[in-house]
């Protein structure tokens, strides 16, 4: 039957998979992947074989119609992300909006997402919180944290290592230096770092050791 897949993939930690989602993965017609070379890496590492084509931010408009089309004519299709759960901080949200629309079904496996084990191993309360993604670079990033400051709940961020230090600054303008918070780092990796406390403090730490790998931020809310 028809149907498209929503299927999370490690973080780091190419153990970090479900049965599920490989057994999944080997029965696929097709498989949409951010990164054909690095969701090779996984497949080769569980000998899953299956055809591949690339779908990310910069061709998903213009393949979308194609791709709905093989849906549509009988093909079992997936999509992955280069890591965790595809839709959030990468494509995703188009060709599920789409598959909805010509009442295509959907199947969205659970699994691995980044946001989620550095929240919860953050130290602050994660009973409500709100998810963030990337601040805007320049345009609208003043505007976003001084709507933020307001924000009640526990924050989480994503960023890359070359931001983190202006970010923090950013952070302690808009919220304080003396509010709490938590920078993970290589997540699920051999280097899996976790660095907690106020910003000023985190960002000291960080000034005097400029951080590597893929980063996630929880902000203690106000």
């Amino acid at each position: 039957m028809s149907k498209l897949y929503i299927i999370p993939t490690p973080i780091g930690n190419l153990e970090d998979i479900t049965y599920r989602a490989v057994n999944v993965l080997k029965s696929l017609d097709l498989l949409l992947a951010e990164d054909t070379r690095k969701t090779g890496i996984l497949l080769s590492h569980y000998d899953i074989k299956v055809k591949m084509t690339s779908y990310h931010q910069h061709n998903e408009h213009k393949v979308l119609d194609l791709l709905v089309n093989k849906i549509n004519f009988g093909m079992k299709v997936g999509l992955v992300s280069d890591a965790g759960m595809p839709g959030v901080s990468d494509p995703g949200f188009l060709i599920v909006r789409e598959c909805i629309k010509n009442n295509i079904s959907i199947e969205s496996l659970p699994g691995a997402s980044a946001f989620l084990p550095a929240l919860i191993n953050s130290g602050i309360p994660v009973d409500k919180f709100c998810f963030e993604g990337f601040l805007p670079v320049k345009k609208g990033r003043k505007t976003r944290l001084e709507f933020l400051k307001e924000e009640s709940r526990t924050m989480v961020f994503y960023e890359s290592p070359h931001r983190l230090i202006k970010t923090l600054k950013d952070f302690a303008t808009a919220f304080g230096s003396s509010r709490k918070v938590s920078v993970s780092r290589e997540l699920t990796k051999v280097y899996e770092e976790n660095i907690r406390g106020d910003i000023e403090g985190v960002l000291q730490h960080y000034i005097s050791k400029p951080p590597k790998g893929e980063i996630v931020i929880v902000v203690e809310g106000r």
